[in-house]
C-alpha cells in the first residue's frame, strides 16, 4: 500500500501551531530528529444534533463538535468537552485513542479549526486506522540550524528535501529534523543517518546525500575558452579566402 502523505493536517491561523513541536533536546551531532507524535485518549459521544446551529450552541456551552471517518468505517459526528480537547492537541498529541461507547479506536488527528484568534477550538477531524497497517508515505526533510562549514565559506546543499518511509500507520511523523548544528565543511548527513520512527525504515538508498557544505567554486575552477574576438565586417570566412587565392593563382579557373 502507498500513500502520499505529508502527515497530520492542521488548519490554524494564529500561533497555536508552536505548540505541535516537540520540546528540543540534546544537539544530535551529524544526525537529524524526527518529530515523534504523541499519543493520548478521548471520550467522546455521539452527537445528537446536527447543522450549523447546532455547533454554534455546542460551542457556547463549552463543547467542541467533530467528525470521525475512515478505515471501511462509516463517519459519525461526535463531541468532546473543550477543557478535555484543547490540553491534550496543544500539548502535541497527534495519535489518540478515541472511546465511543466503550469501544477504542486507534486515530491519527487529520484537521483542527481554530477561532480567528487561534485560541479555541472550533472543529476537530479524526481519521480510524489500523494499528498493525503499514504505510508508505512521503516524509518532508526540515533543516534546522547553522552549519559551521557555512561560517567558514563553504556552501550549504540541501540535496534531499523529502523522503519516502515505511512505517505503522498511527507513527506518521509531520517532519524529520535534519540537525545541522555540527555540520563542517566538507561533510554531509546520508540518508543512514535519518531516526525514524521505530520498525520504520526509508526507501531511498542508505548511502543517498541529505545535505552537505561543500567548498565554493574560485574564478581557477571556471574553465574560461578565451577571448572572443569581434567579427570583421566585410570579412570572409577562411575557406572562401582560401579558393580566392587559388582562383589567382590558377587563370585556367577564370
Amino acid at each position: 500500500m502507498f500513500v502520499r502523505i505529508l502527515g497530520p493536517r492542521v488548519s490554524h491561523r494564529c500561533g497555536q501551531g508552536s505548540h505541535w513541536q516537540s520540546a528540543s533536546g540534546q544537539e544530535l551531532y551529524s544526525k537529524v530528529r524526527v518529530e515523534m507524535p504523541k499519543e493520548a485518549k478521548l471520550v467522546v459521544k455521539l452527537r445528537a444534533e446536527l447543522g450549523s446551529a447546532a455547533c454554534r450552541r455546542l460551542r457556547w456551552n463549552g463543547q467542541v463538535p467533530g467528525n470521525i471517518y475512515g478505515h471501511n468505517a462509516p463517519p459519525i459526528s461526535v463531541v468532546i468537552g473543550s477543557d478535555v480537547l484543547t490540553p491534550i492537541l496543544t500539548s502535541g498529541a497527534k495519535v489518540v485513542d478515541v472511546e465511543l461507547d466503550g469501544k477504542v479506536d486507534k486515530a491519527v488527528v487529520r484537521e483542527i479549526q481554530w477561532d480567528t484568534f487561534g485560541r479555541k477550538i472550533q472543529h476537530f477531524d479524526l481519521l480510524r486506522v489500523d494499528p498493525n497497517e503499514r504505510v508508505s508515505i512521503v516524509v518532508p526533510l526540515e533543516l534546522k540550524g547553522t552549519a559551521p562549514g557555512v561560517l567558514m565559506g563553504g556552501v550549504l546543499e540541501h540535496v534531499m528535501h523529502s523522503v519516502t518511509i515505511d512505517c505503522l500507520a498511527y507513527q506518521i511523523p509531520d517532519t524529520i529534523q535534519v540537525r545541522i548544528g555540527s555540520l563542517e565543511l566538507g561533510k554531509a548527513i546520508h540518508v543512514s543517518d535519518l531516526v525514524l520512527p521505530e520498525g520504520s525504515h526509508a526507501h531511498a538508498a542508505a548511502d543517498a546525500i541529505v545535505v552537505h557544505v561543500i567548498q565554493p567554486k574560485t574564478v581557477e575552477d571556471i574553465v574560461v575558452a578565451g577571448p572572443i574576438e569581434p567579427e570583421m565586417i566585410g570579412k570572409k570566412p577562411a575557406a572562401d579566402a582560401a579558393d580566392s587565392k587559388d582562383d589567382k593563382k590558377d587563370p585556367k579557373k577564370k
